[in-house]
């Protein structure tokens, strides 16, 4: 794990196994100032150092929260460089809340940077976080978007490495799903309930907490299954129908399965969705539209839209 930032003290209080300070002249360690073009600055001053830790990778995973200076500029950048060299480019960002207008506006054009210069984006956004975890201290709230973001790098790494799986994913796989996959979501469901644990396991990884997303029309899905020796070909099998009926007819579907001996009487289900929709993540042009689209409709039919 590289970790790369403006801020000399943020980058000493985290673990990783390199530490750039990217931007040193410009920055001189003190962040970005919220200034996503300064960020971005910091980044292409360090690109030699940022391009000599990337070299040789095939898979790139870029987080970072937008919003921001250097998360919002950096990131950007550090896709691209990834991707000019050959890689695989999958970026994970969260979503400031909407109350945050100006860093939602900043939010909004690096994220459009981002998709640009990377293969897939998966976004979080943190106003769903509200909603399911607000109840809990902010440390651990903020901690339920980490473990989604970890959980999902490790299950990827897991899915190509894992050589005694039953249908074994390989990286070229991942790549046809991945490559120019647009938006993308993570979706992780495990049940033991012993009735329609199949309906329940789909209902649980499709049912996205962290971004509101429509599936209807996606381009492409990776579906890894993991259960116990109870696991069946039909269950897999039905599995595979269930997570993919509302995409695109040509969309690209890869899946693979494993039987786990921790998982007696479990059912585990991951799921990459790209090329998926969200109404969040629409541009001002589009909300334009939208908008326009939504008052005609009203003054037309007499019905009141809620968005």
């Amino acid at each position: 794990m590289i970790l790369a930032n403006t801020d000399q003290i943020q980058l000493n209080a985290r673990n990783g196994d390199k530490k750039i300070l990217i931007g040193k002249e410009l920055a001189k360690g003190l962040g970005a100032g919220g200034f996503p073009e300064k960020g971005k600055m910091a980044a292409e001053e360090s690109s030699r150092e940022l391009k000599d830790s990337l070299r040789g990778a095939d898979l790139v995973f870029v987080c970072a929260g937008l919003g921001g200076g250097t998360g919002t500029g950096a990131a950007p950048v550090i896709a691209k460089l990834a991707k000019d060299m050959g890689a695989i480019v999958i970026s994970t960002v969260t979503m400031p809340f909407k109350t945050e207008r100006k860093r939602v506006e900043s939010a909004e054009s690096g994220l459009e940077e981002l998709r640009n210069s990377s293969d897939t984006v998966i976004v979080i956004d943190n106003n769903r976080l509200v909603s399911m975890a607000g109840n809990l201290p902010i440390d651990q709230a903020f901690n339920v978007a980490n473990e989604v973001v970890a959980t999902m790098i490790k299950g990827i790494v897991e899915t190509i490495s894992d050589a005694s799986a039953l249908v074994h994913l390989d990286f070229a796989d991942i790549k046809a799903i991945m490559n120019k996959g647009g938006v993308s979501v993570i979706g992780i469901g495990e049940t033991d309930a012993s009735d329609s644990r199949v309906t329940e396991v789909v209902r649980r990884a499709l049912n996205n907490p962290l971004l509101d997303v429509s599936y209807k029309g996606a381009k492409g899905a990776l579906i890894h299954i993991s259960g116990g020796p109870d696991l069946t070909l039909a269950e897999v099998n039905q599995i595979g129908e269930m997570a993919t009926q509302s995409l695109d007819p040509d969309a690209v579907v890869i899946w693979g399965a494993k039987v786990d001996d921790s998982l007696s009487g479990k059912l585990r289900v991951m799921t990459i969705i790209t090329g998926v929709s969200s109404p969040y993540l629409l541009g001002p042009e589009e909300i334009n539209t939208l908008s326009k689209t939504t008052g005609a409709i009203n003054q037309e039919l007499g019905i009141e839209i809620l968005k």
